[in-house]
């Protein structure tokens, strides 16, 4: 009696249904794009081994090598490079089947990754995204706090807020606002001194800097005519962490620049005063980002306009 041929790991075997064939898809390109399988299970909510699985049982359908893997390193083969591509095709083209198909009923399903940076996104921005998560009940969102924008596609993000110059050519950004920001100092820092009237006098006083914005040098503009002065600073302390700023500055060691929005409880109660309230620094740019594609999912649009609408009304 003859014995079994054994089989190799590349033999084509019967293929998975169309709906697992989907999901192996969705898997290999999000293990492509995360780097690596533990991070790809991380942004899925899966587990390593699951997504391993998945990987070898798109491998065996296809009957490729689509990754070359060590301890070390992983990258894709000539064949997964061009089975990476189509797959990517296949998925958006997919989703926007499924988006024409319901027509007019789009209802806003599934899970959204959004990048916020930390103070903002801790406090500002939570009321649009309650909004948006009330109207939407089939949206889980997972709202992450980082300040460091960089490679949303590597990352699994579907979209982020970010405060400052957008100069990433791979993402759309939409600009929500301009973040205003003023010179603050606790009226003790101020005892037995005159409150400073020009710009001129707060070159005199104790500064503090919010590196990733201001270091050693200060920059105001006057509300009114635009003109620009700035002055140089030593500060007595550096924080790239704006609540650490602002704690330093009720606590009275020194002039601060931060964001209005974050000073209104302070200033209203008298805890902080505004120095040279004609000037203000530069304001911060808000924009939302996500990576370039030739569909959307519905929940990523309708999350997109929350957003914009959410942010215009605050």
């Amino acid at each position: 009696m003859n014995k079994p041929q054994a089989q190799s790991p590349t033999t084509r075997q019967a293929n998975p249904a169309t709906g697992d064939r989907l999901e192996l898809m969705q898997t290999f390109v999000r293990i492509v794009e995360a780097g690596s399988l533990s991070q790809a299970a991380a942004q899925m909510r899966t587990t390593q081994p699951t997504v391993s699985r998945r990987l070898q049982a798109l491998e065996r359908s296809l009957g490729l090598r689509l990754l070359q893997r060590s301890t070390r390193a992983m990258r894709l083969t000539e064949d997964g490079e061009r089975c990476y591509e189509r797959a990517k095709g296949l998925i958006e083209s997919w989703e926007a089947l499924e988006a024409e198909a319901r027509g007019g009923a789009e209802v806003a399903r599934g899970h959204l990754r959004v990048q916020v940076p930390h103070a903002i996104g801790q406090e500002q921005l939570v009321r649009p995204l309650a909004t948006f998560m009330q109207h939407h009940p089939q949206v889980h969102v997972e709202w992450l706090l980082r300040d460091d924008v960089h490679d949303l596609i590597g990352a699994g993000i579907d979209c982020a807020l970010q405060v400052g110059e957008v100069r990433d050519p791979s993402v759309v950004a939409i600009h929500l606002m301009d973040i205003p920001r003023i010179v603050v100092a606790a009226p003790a820092l101020l005892k037995g001194t005159r409150k400073p009237r020009q710009v001129a006098d707060l070159a005199q006083l104790p500064w503090l800097a919010l590196s990733n914005y201001y270091r050693t040098e200060v920059s105001l503009t006057h509300v009114r005519t635009r003109e620009l002065q700035r002055f140089a600073i030593q500060p007595r302390l550096s924080t790239d962490n704006l609540y650490a700023l602002r704690q330093a500055a009720l606590l009275g060691l020194g002039v601060g620049i931060a964001s209005k929005w974050m000073l209104e409880d302070d200033l209203a109660t008298g805890r902080l005063v505004q120095l040279v309230p004609e000037w203000q620094a530069p304001p911060l740019p808000l924009h939302l980002t996500y990576p370039h594609a030739r569909f959307y999912p519905v929940r990523l649009r309708l999350f997109i306009e929350a957003m914009r609408e959410g942010v215009a009304s605050a």
